[in-house]
């Protein structure tokens, strides 16, 4: 009988050592998913960010490309309205020569009259 008790105990003793065994292969296996879903978790954020940071910058380019092309709409205007002052003030000076000449012209008109 202690014999069978003793055969009896081991069994369980080596049962439990198998169970044991095997959830320590069960929580190695799940410390293993574990930190694979977390890196996995970092990868996805590494990227997401990367994306975000991607389209922030091609909204910042397109920004950018509005601004330039007002800066270039509005030199053109800048550089048309300065051609136009340019145009009115010689057509100022055309007029008050023109003025001075007819002055002039009158002048002589009257003189030769007289």
């Amino acid at each position: 009988k202690k014999n069978e008790l003793t055969k009896s105990l081991e069994m369980v003793q080596k049962e439990l050592q198998e169970k044991e065994s095997e959830m320590k292969r069960e929580i190695s296996e799940y410390k293993d998913r574990l930190l694979q879903a977390e890196k996995d978790h970092r990868d996805a954020l590494t990227e997401a960010n990367r994306k975000i940071n991607q389209k922030m910058g091609r909204m910042n380019e397109v920004e950018i490309e509005a601004c330039q092309d007002k800066m270039t709409s509005l030199e053109y205007f800048i550089s048309s309205q300065k051609l136009e002052i340019e145009h009115l003030k010689s057509n100022k000076e055309l007029n008050n020569s023109l003025k001075e000449a007819n002055q002039t012209l009158g002048e002589l008109l009257k003189s030769k009259v007289r």
